[in-house]
């Protein structure tokens, strides 16, 4: 009778456990806002396009900020309203669409963004990134950050990139900046159908950001939803 190898067997068991957490962990996240009822914004409208900027290298930080997840979710109070502003859209623009770069954001990668940032002063931080500590309205799952863009997902000229830090993407200061020549009137038009259509659908928009729109304030969101993790 052939001696059982115990070792052999408790190494290939860790393997298949370690397998099994990497697997579990890999869709943790998106499981876990299905969870809570968040919903896939394509499922609301599969018209929008989807580009999350966080799971790329593609913004401020040049990192992959949130790795597996893929899937822009919102509230379903928010995703409604997202998809009442792309049919808005549509109706105006037939050759246009929504493209979303960012929706729920976990508190850990708030906080990831929160510290990518540290000579700048908190209070000019606070301008870019919710302080995490107080809690971002994308972790509650009630903002999202998005362009216009043709049909084939090629973003219209808004004068900036998204996660540019700076008054050329301040929505306050275009009448100035157009003026100065900093912005062209064709800039100015695609940022006002982006606004329009968010706006009508009951989105309100913030002074530093013209891609970001919120479909309640904090206070409300942190009164009516649980932060995502």
């Amino acid at each position: 009778m052939k001696q059982v190898n115990f070792s052999v067997i408790a190494t290939v068991l860790v393997s298949l456990f370690h397998s099994f957490a990497l697997s579990l962990f890999g869709q943790s996240l998106e499981t876990s806002m299905v969870k809570q009822g968040l919903v896939d914004v394509q499922q609301a409208d599969p018209s929008i396009l989807v580009d999350l900027k966080y799971t790329t290298t593609d913004n401020f930080v040049r990192k992959d900020v949130y790795g597996e997840l893929t899937k822009a979710y919102l509230q379903p109070m928010a995703a409604l309203k997202l998809a009442a502003a792309s049919r808005y859209l549509q109706e105006k623009h037939p050759d246009l669409r929504l493209l979303v770069y960012d929706a729920a954001r976990p508190r850990t990668a708030q906080v990831k963004l929160w510290n990518a940032l540290p000579d700048m002063p908190e209070r000019q931080r606070r301008q870019y990134v919710a302080d995490p500590r107080e809690g971002s309205i994308h972790s509650y799952c009630c903002a999202v950050d998005l362009t216009v863009a043709t049909k084939n997902g090629t973003p219209l000229d808004m004068g900036t990139p998204f996660d540019y830090f700076g008054e050329l993407a301040y929505p306050s200061r275009e009448a100035k900046l157009l003026q100065a020549g900093k912005l062209t009137e064709k800039q100015l038009t695609n940022r006002q159908i982006l606004r329009t259509a968010m706006l009508r659908a009951g989105f309100t928009r913030i002074e530093y950001e013209w891609w970001h729109f919120n479909a309640l304030s904090r206070s409300r969101a942190k009164a009516t939803y649980r932060i995502v993790d």
